[in-house]
């Protein structure tokens, strides 16, 4: 007997190159059967989602969610409610000497997955406050190695990465060299790098240049300067050269990193984002990004295919972070996954710079599953 079916929905999960009318049954905490007809056998729970997407659980590579610990961070389940999300990725929000108390108040209180990347800085982004921004890898002497291997090597179970913060008002004069720390980290530790990339310096090519297949750019719609794109409005060489190599470019929306012209360029160009992730934190959660579903939505308002948008909300996000069982309806994995409507009309969405653009095209939440079981 299955715990709960949702039947006639359009399941679209694109890491099974699935898209398909169909049903979607889950027992036990997994996802147990999709096909037809599985409505009609025992269920303890049948569900009716016609005229909806059923997709896998959201993953949102990048949010900050040391909620209570951090300025920065907002609460997992808030964000949860608005946008489907069933696993969050903290994007480095605790370093190594900071990490432990995450895991015991905030990750292992919570009903939602929660994995991390951790920062290269030890204290992790502890200096982002109201009027003020204190870059944690401007200080060489806080990018300790050692302890963030050993702390990563501690929680192997939640650590999928390390991350470093680069631009000219975070690690200032220490530059590139904050990258160089956390490649090392990331080298013993055989894990991925996430890079936040700002305005020079450094340069985009002296970071692309570093980077190694599986390390993962964010902000990669970001403006001038830095931007991806050139005055031509065509990807620039470097970047193109760079995904061929192998490297992962994730959107990051966040309150300063996205710019519709760039993005815009991108789905023109036929270069849409690996990765379509948030940047949700107490500045970006009340706008320009409120949540990983917002920042899918503008990206199939501007062109994307539906497939694109949900697999780099799902399938091809969970990949990036070493997690291939997540964002996926395959039986056998974990039970999460999104009820979602898909609308038609005239949305108004906001950029970084305060530009507007009116989208035909928004995905809005209607339930989701965590677990196996619904998650209110």
């Amino acid at each position: 007997m299955y715990d709960i079916v949702l039947t006639g929905g359009r399941v679209v999960d694109p890491g099974q190159g699935l898209d398909a009318v169909t049903d979607v049954a889950f027992k036990d905490g997994l996802v147990a059967a999709v096909g037809d007809g599985l409505g009609s056998g025992d269920a303890k729970e049948t569900r009716d989602v016609s005229g909806h997407l059923v997709t896998p659980g959201l993953v949102d590579i990048h949010a900050h969610v040391y909620w209570g610990a951090t300025y920065l961070s907002v609460e997992a389940e808030r964000v949860a409610r608005m946008s489907g999300t069933t696993t969050f990725v903290d994007a480095g929000t605790a370093g190594a000497g900071t990490f432990h108390g995450f895991r015991k108040l905030i990750i292992e209180q919570s009903d939602l997955r929660i994995i991390a990347f951790l920062n290269i800085s030890h204290p992790g982004i502890y200096g982002y406050g109201p009027g003020f921004m204190v870059g944690e890898t401007s200080e060489l002497r806080l990018l300790n190695t050692g302890a963030c291997v050993k702390v990563a090597r501690e929680h192997q179970d939640l650590i999928c990465g390390v991350k470093v913060r680069l631009g000219n008002n975070v690690s200032e004069l220490v530059g590139i060299g904050a990258l160089d720390c956390a490649i090392e980290a990331a080298e013993e530790l055989d894990l991925p790098v996430m890079v936040h990339i700002g305005a020079p310096p450094p340069r985009r090519k002296d970071i692309l240049e570093r980077l190694r297949p599986g390390d993962i750019l964010t902000h990669c719609c970001r403006m001038f300067p830095n931007a991806a794109i050139d005055s031509n409005r065509n990807i620039r060489r470097e970047v193109e050269e760079s995904r061929e190599r192998g490297i992962i470019y994730d959107v990051g929306h966040g309150r300063g990193s996205f710019d519709f012209d760039v993005a815009r360029a991108m789905v023109d160009n036929g270069f849409v984002p690996d990765v379509m992730s948030s940047d949700v934190h107490v500045n970006s959660i009340d706008g320009p990004a409120f949540d990983v579903l917002v920042t899918m939505s503008k990206f199939l308002s501007l062109g994307a295919s539906l497939s694109d948008v949900i697999a780099a909300g799902t399938s091809t996000a969970a990949a990036a972070v070493g997690r291939p069982d997540l964002g996926t309806l395959k039986p056998g994995s974990p039970g999460d996954a999104v009820v979602l409507r898909h609308e038609e009309g005239a949305f108004e969405y906001l950029d970084s710079l305060g530009q507007t653009y009116t989208g035909e095209q928004k995905l809005e939440p209607e339930a989701m599953i965590v677990n196996g079981g619904w998650w209110e």
